[in-house]
């Protein structure tokens, strides 16, 4: 009988077996109880260690669900620290939300497969790919938190284009517009509110202010902060605002306290009862006041200092009924933001929001207020400061658009800065077909027409106070600052601040305001720091402007014991002295000018009361002596209101504009 070798084996759980053909392994044994127990103990240890594992995993990932469903932003609370809101995150109720566990484990390995790489990443000294964001969400929203981040970028060209990419944005859930609101930094937001059809989501509302007693009325707010605010070496018309304001309310707290009370003078020409005392009006003559105060930077410092932004902001709440007293609000907004060193404030105080709302308002004059106070928070894009009574009618938005010319309008007596260039009003007895295409009536031509026909101009229109008798003078003080020469001083350095002068610039004015327009090129071709103003003037349209003095004048005159004419008034008599000086002054610096001129004439009397018919500017006074002159069969009052767009009035000034300009704009 041949023996074969026993050779010694192992299994595969560390026990000995022996098969035929070895040696010293010992003597061929059959697997014992003992072994078998181990073998069992090892197959259980499998099965229970893999539920383990998975236990561990599948509770960690509701842990870090949990953590993540109750996760606050840390801006939010930065906010709160600036009474604001904070925003949590909540879970949304629609179930086409829930993806299933397949979709929660697949952002699990990208986790983990993230973290690989940025580890490996960092060992090699390799740069990392930022496909991999160390964002832990969609697609979507990892492009919404790196548009944020570089939307504070030190680059300036990334920062604008990211602000421009989150206004480009419309299809976001709530939430993660709200996600904006509370994460973005003040220049964003200011970006925001000054992108065109922006979705007000983006913003945070004002916050909440803390509630007033009942039997303290908002006028007695308005009155301490005025009374708080400097009175000594103030500007006339400051101390003559300050004083009415103040003496209104006295006569409403007296009003109160028992008997009839009356406003008179300057004040409100009326009396009532106890039971009808307008607190809106009184409100209205402070915030005139305000308005006032706002021009002068240091007044500015105070009316924040002293809670000022926060009572705007409740008035503004509270009178939402009440156009002419949110128009002075914002105002104030608008002048207080001259002051960078106020922008935080102003943001804080939670107008960043309203001011968006009111740029997409229908009313032109609102828009155009809360336009001009965003400009001059935007100093981003914005280099111009636009100072009281300075609105840029387009581009109202930030553009790519770049701006190859300036159009400047100045209006005459008794205009404004947006009703003198409103469209011929519509007689509904006469024209029915106009009347009923009233839909496209504009407001404002400039802004309408003209922007939409040359969308590389800067419109801008200014606004002054101008009256016919000084019974009605806003500020019957010091008669010297009404005059046209004082004007054009005070509007030149306006204009100046708002960059009027760095491009090519057309005028374009009616009535005083064309005496006021070449007064100041008269008076900028004398200062040298207005040089550019002059170099670059490519030309000048005149509306009825009377060079030569206006009948107007005459019958103010001579009733004068009736009218009380005013100094405005009294400088557009015939054959007045100022009147010939300035247009010879004009003339001679003209003659070696290259600017255009175009002038228009009117041929009808224009209806001054239901009584007078007067020819305000005869074609003889409308004559500046060099241009082109073309009379128009319309009156005083319409001859800068083309009927329509196609009229000749304003397609012969469109042909103007776009000739001396042609080099800017092109066809």
């Amino acid at each position: 009988m041949i023996s074969l070798p026993l050779v010694c084996m192992q299994n595969s759980y560390g026990l000995a077996k022996t098969q035929p053909g070895g040696s010293g392994c010992g003597a061929n044994l059959p697997i014992h109880a003992e072994e078998k127990k181990l073998f069992m103990i090892g197959k259980i240890a499998k099965v229970t260690g893999s539920l383990i594992l998975g236990g561990f995993v599948f509770l960690t990932y509701e842990v870090l669900s949990l953590k993540k469903l109750l996760q606050i932003d840390t801006q939010a609370i930065h906010q709160e620290k600036l009474k604001s809101y904070v925003y949590i995150r909540t879970t949304s109720l629609n179930p086409s939300e829930y993806q299933g566990i397949t979709y929660h484990a697949r952002k699990e390995i990208h986790k983990a497969v993230r973290k690989i790489l940025e580890t490996e990443a960092k060992i090699f000294r390799r740069p990392f790919n930022e496909q991999f964001s160390t964002f832990d969400g969609e697609d979507h929203e990892c492009a919404l938190w790196l548009l944020l981040k570089r939307s504070q970028s030190e680059d300036k060209e990334v920062r604008l284009q990211a602000v421009q990419d989150l206004a480009n944005n419309s299809h976001w859930h709530d939430y993660q517009y709200g996600t904006v609101a509370q994460t973005c930094d003040q220049r964003t937001a200011i970006g925001l509110a000054r992108s065109k059809d922006i979705d007000l989501r983006f913003f945070l509302p004002p916050p909440p202010l803390p509630k007033i007693k009942n039997d303290y009325p908002i006028e007695d707010e308005l009155r301490l902060l005025l009374v708080s605010l400097p009175q000594t070496g103030l500007d006339p018309c400051v101390q003559y605002f300050t004083s009415l304001a103040l003496r209104e309310s006295s006569q409403t707290l007296a009003a109160q306290r028992g008997g009839l009370w009356c406003f008179g003078g300057n004040g409100l020409p009326y009396c009532e009862t106890l039971s009808k005392i307008p607190s809106e009006t009184v409100e209205l003559f402070c915030l005139q006041a305000l308005v006032q105060h706002s021009k002068v930077s240091s007044h500015c410092d105070k009316i924040e200092a002293k809670g000022g932004l926060q009572l705007l902001q409740r008035i503004y709440q509270l009178r939402k009924d009440s156009a002419k007293i949110q128009r002075n609000i914002i105002r104030i907004i608008g002048n207080m933001a001259l002051d960078e060193r106020l922008h935080s404030s102003i943001v804080r105080a939670g107008w960043v929001s309203v001011l968006a709302e009111v740029m997409k308002s229908p009313h032109v004059i609102q828009s155009s207020h809360a336009s001009r106070a965003l400009a001059n928070l935007d100093r981003d894009t914005v280099k111009e400061k636009y100072p009281d009574g300075v609105y840029v009618l387009h581009p109202q938005y930030r553009s790519s658009q770049p701006i190859r010319a300036d159009i400047l309008f100045v209006h005459g007596l008794l205009g404004a800065a947006f009703k003198t260039w409103r469209q011929q009003d519509i007689d509904r007895r006469l024209d029915k077909k106009a009347s009923e295409g009233e839909e496209d009536y504009s407001q404002c031509w400039p802004k309408t027409w003209l922007a939409s026909d040359c969308p590389a101009l800067r419109i801008i229109s200014v606004e002054y106070d101008t009256h016919l008798s000084d019974w009605k003078a806003k500020c019957p003080v010091e008669a010297h600052r009404k005059s046209i020469a004082y004007r054009s001083n005070e509007l030149l350095d306006k204009l100046r601040a708002a960059g009027i002068g760095d491009r090519p610039l057309v005028w374009v004015s009616h009535s005083m305001g064309g005496l006021l327009v070449k007064k100041m090129l008269v008076d900028a071709s004398k200062n040298p720091e207005m040089d550019k103003i002059v170099n670059n003037t490519r030309g000048i349209i005149f509306y009825s402007v009377p060079h030569h003095g206006s009948q107007l004048a005459e019958y103010s005159i001579n009733a004068r014991y009736l009218l009380f004419p005013s100094v405005e008034v009294k400088e557009l008599s015939k054959d007045s002295p100022a009147l010939k000086e300035l247009n010879d002054d004009f003339l001679s610096f003209a003659k070696d000018k290259t600017f255009s001129v175009l002038s228009f004439a009117e041929t009808l009397p224009t209806h001054i009361g239901s009584m007078i018919k007067l020819h305000v500017v005869p074609l003889e006074s409308a004559k500046l002596g060099i241009g082109d002159l073309i009379p128009v069969d319309v009156n005083h009052l319409n001859i800068c209101k083309p009927k329509k767009k196609d009229a000749f009035l304003y397609q012969r000034t469109l042909k103007f504009i776009q000739d001396v300009l042609a080099q800017e704009i092109g066809d």
